[in-house]
């Protein structure tokens, strides 16, 4: 995918005046089947109906049953969920999901991620004071030292202290605009961008926390985890390429 050109002027998506939003949620999945049920229904019971325009799920071609499980889901509880279907890559998925929305706000949401409670009025305030683009501060649903001290640092408003899994809302114009994401990258495709919007001075860290799971440091070993993520953060930074992230990523850390 190709990156934008030229230069925007700074704020030049702000919203000018108080309007009623309405958010698309989208949420890329590849087997969650473990996950989907509960972060569906906490989306309904911590939300407003008003202020939810749908929810969107692009699965990459699950195989344990989560496509069932949405289909029942919907069907049992009358929840309001379109399932999508994408070729694998997160990054393509959420471009899939994207294309389909039809709310003025974009929420992109990981499976295994749980936003605050009245994620979605925080999220349409913001938006409301003229943010464009933005994300929660982030914990894990771990005590390590690691995570905690990797997990204080969400709080500020530095690129480098971004991540997916802070989950990332942005107004459609603005993620139209950069052309969404860039589908060369398998991996690290949230904080490529990021980065591109913290080049347009387009960012808010709401304060509040978005809960992860802490599932791939426990697969990998949370010091090992982390060494291999701070390497791939330093090759990007010395410009690696998206194949050679992929590739020491595959190498190094189980999915």
């Amino acid at each position: 995918m190709n990156r934008p050109e030229g230069n925007f002027q700074k704020n030049k998506f702000q919203i000018t005046k108080k309007i009623k939003l309405k958010i698309s949620i989208i949420i890329p999945i590849l087997n969650e089947a473990d996950n989907i049920v509960q972060l569906l229904e906490y989306l309904y019971e911590n939300s407003s109906a008003t202020n939810i325009k749908e929810i969107l799920i692009v699965d990459g071609g699950s195989t344990d049953g989560s496509q069932e499980i949405i289909k029942r889901l919907t069907q049992e509880k009358g929840l309001d969920i379109i399932l999508l279907h994408s070729k694998k890559g997160r990054a393509r998925q959420m471009n899939v999901g994207a294309k389909k929305a039809k709310g003025e706000l974009l929420y992109f949401l990981h499976a295994d991620s749980i936003p605050p409670r009245n994620f979605d009025k925080a999220i349409i305030d913001a938006a409301n004071d003229n943010a464009s683009a933005g994300c929660f501060r982030m914990k894990f649903d771990n005590d390590h030292l690691v995570l905690k001290f990797s997990q204080w640092f969400t709080r500020f408003n530095l690129r480098g202290c971004r991540g997916g899994d802070q989950s990332l809302f942005i107004k459609r114009e603005l993620f139209d605009t950069l052309n969404g994401f860039n589908e060369d990258y398998i991996i690290y495709e949230d904080s490529e961008f990021i980065g591109r919007l913290y080049d347009q001075g387009e960012f808010t860290v709401i304060p509040d926390y978005v809960t992860t799971s802490s599932r791939r440091y426990d697969a990998n070993g949370t010091w090992r985890l982390q060494y291999h993520f701070t390497v791939i953060h330093l090759k990007k930074f010395f410009g690696a390429s998206p194949n050679q992230l992929y590739q020491y990523y595959k190498r190094n850390i189980a999915s």
